[in-house]
Order: C-alpha cells, then sequence, then structure tokens
C-alpha cells in the first residue's frame, strides 16, 4: 500500500511576507525584487526562499523565484 505524506511547514513573518511578495508575480522575482516587496533583507529572503524550496513551495528558474501552482 501507498500512502501520500502531508508535509505541514510553519510559516514565521518572513516567510508569509516573501510569499506574499511572490502571489503578485506569475513571472517570478528575483532575491533583490522579493527583498524590496516584503521590506525584508536580502540575508531574511535568502534563509526564507531556502526554506520555501526545501518544503517544495516554490520553484527556481534561473534566478528567478515563482510560487509553484497548487
Amino acid at each position: 500500500m501507498a500512502y501520500g505524506l502531508v508535509i505541514v511547514t510553519k510559516l514565521n513573518k518572513v516567510d508569509e511576507a516573501v510569499v506574499a511578495a511572490m502571489k503578485t508575480a506569475a513571472e517570478g522575482l528575483t532575491l533583490k525584487e522579493i527583498a524590496e516587496k516584503s521590506g525584508e533583507t536580502e540575508k531574511k529572503v535568502f534563509k526564507s526562499l531556502r526554506k520555501l524550496f526545501e518544503n517544495e513551495l516554490i520553484d527556481c528558474e534561473g534566478k528567478k523565484y515563482r510560487l509553484k501552482s497548487p
């Protein structure tokens, strides 16, 4: 038998700001653009992007990040 595994990732304030900034840009945003839109530092945004990527919530193509389609 195969069972689907659902992993729930708790998002902190920075993660939520990053996701909110990314929702407005279907074509994707760079690290710098996300930092500007979210009001967070590039260092905090980078850590958040890494977390979101590891939990398969975002895609990265070139240097642009975008939310995965549900």
